[in-house]
């Protein structure tokens, strides 16, 4: 499908509630799966990469329940050894979570299993994982040998490690760390930076001991011992909103003159909020109100108003991992920011569902904006408050993160501009109403 956005001359004013976090949601599944009890959870995304994550379980014999909108779901966990083999290949769909995070606990089963995902999901690097699962004890081999999906993953038991990781990645410490629930003794690992927590949180909250240390260095610790069992939470589990989904309202309103938002209960976890660090850097009038703690994650309303005389900025080092999945959107800001912006240490860009930083350059130069790709990163020129946008159709690669980024920067153009974006309805991995949502505004 493809849907042709149109610029607006008037603000943006309301005030929204995204879907549940995307991470969170994932691990929901995959913990309460594995714990011993019933675990149901409200603010569930019902992207297609969770039901995929959903789906994988329910054929590794877990019982789970989706409400009618599919946003309440009820998990009846088995506990750590309750898997059952699947009866044929398990589909991870579009999911790199789904994929990475469930071969560290299937690589302690006691039996073998087979993934595979779409066009996408096998071309992504696995390598990442099988090294430090494969130092764990693990089988893991690449059916067509390129350290891609398809993956037949030989049950084994396994050992705890030390793992010094090259990149601060939490689909990789994820799938270690769940790897390490079942694991002999202690498993670490050593992270750049720290990435995205949100695993160690909830492993903590089911009873597994896990811990965290910043090394003097600056390097993040992170181990957790082998355990017995996890037990569901009594409490409801209530997934607030995606930081990442929030980031395009975010930054519609820093495009569109005179717009004024509220975007209601966001998870503000300080692994995840780095684009509101970025944004503030560049000048941006956003604040945080009804701060408070939901379960062991950190929520707060954000209110976004509309900045004249955005700068440009250089956006690199420990704040990538805090804004890894936003850099798309973020580059699109900079474009209506003065100067120029420099984003560096993101090469990670390039093995998501698309290579981000190709396509975006791609994709500016289009509507006319200036932008040169790096070894690592991007370099935007802003036009500041005199964007100027070209009439332009984008090829979003099929990635919801290109398709929603070109769909915000679209609004900041004149009423004649129009950007058609091709495969639109991408972003059905993580954001079905996203289109709905950014016409309520």
């Amino acid at each position: 499908m493809n849907k042709t956005v149109n610029g607006i001359a008037r603000p943006l004013r309301g005030e929204l509630t995204v879907p549940g976090d995307k991470s969170i949601s994932h691990r929901a599944v995959m913990l309460g799966a594995l714990s011993e009890g019933t675990t149901h959870v409200k603010g569930f995304l019902n992207g297609a990469d969770c039901l995929s994550t959903i789906g994988c379980f329910r054929n590794l014999g877990i019982d789970i329940e989706l409400s009618e909108d599919e946003t309440e779901v009820t998990i009846h966990g088995k506990g750590l050894q309750g898997l059952n083999a699947c009866n044929g290949t398990l589909d991870c769909g579009n999911s790199g979570t789904t994929t990475r995070l469930i071969s560290g606990i299937l690589s302690a089963q006691n039996f073998d299993s087979e993934l595979t995902g779409d066009e996408s999901i096998q071309k992504r690097p696995m390598k990442r994982i099988m090294k430090p699962l494969g130092e764990m004890g693990a089988d893991i081999t690449s059916v067509r040998g390129n350290d891609c999906a398809p993956l037949h993953i030989h049950g084994k038991p396994l050992h705890g490690i030390t793992y010094e990781s090259p990149v601060a990645s939490a689909q990789v410490k994820s799938a270690i760390l769940l790897a390490g629930l079942y694991a002999d003794g202690t498993t670490t690992v050593i992270e750049p930076a720290l990435s995205r927590d949100h695993s160690e949180r909830m492993l903590t909250a089911l009873g597994a001991n896990v811990s965290t240390r910043k090394l003097p260095d600056g390097r993040a610790e992170i181990s957790i011992e082998h355990c017995d069992k996890l037990v569901a939470p009594k409490e409801v589990l209530e997934i607030p909103g995606d930081i990442s989904s929030a980031a395009y309202f975010i930054s519609a309103a820093l495009l569109v003159p005179g717009s004024d938002v509220i975007i209601r209960n966001v998870g503000i976890n300080p692994t995840r909020d780095g684009i509101i660090e970025a944004y503030l850097s560049m000048g941006a009038d956003i604040t945080f109100e009804n701060k408070r703690l939901s379960g062991s994650e950190d929520v707060a309303d954000i209110h976004v108003r509309y900045t004249e005389g955005l700068h440009g900025a250089e956006i690199g080092g420990s704040l990538i991992p805090r804004l890894i999945d936003e850099l798309p959107v973020i580059a699109a800001v900079a474009a209506g920011a003065s100067g120029k912006t420099y984003i560096r240490d993101a090469a990670e860009l390039k093995v998501k569902e698309s290579n981000r930083i190709a396509v975006m350059v791609d994709g500016l130069g289009k509507v006319g904006i200036k932008a040169s790709e790096t070894e690592d990163g991007m370099i935007i020129e802003g036009q500041g408050s005199a964007l100027s946008l070209n009439s332009a159709e984008i090829d979003t690669h099929k990635d919801h993160r290109i398709a929603m980024t070109f769909a915000v920067l679209a609004l900041a153009g004149s009423g004649s501009t129009e950007v058609t974006l091709r495969d639109a309805d991408c972003i059905n991995i993580s954001y079905p109403t996203f289109y709905e949502d950014l016409g309520k505004l």
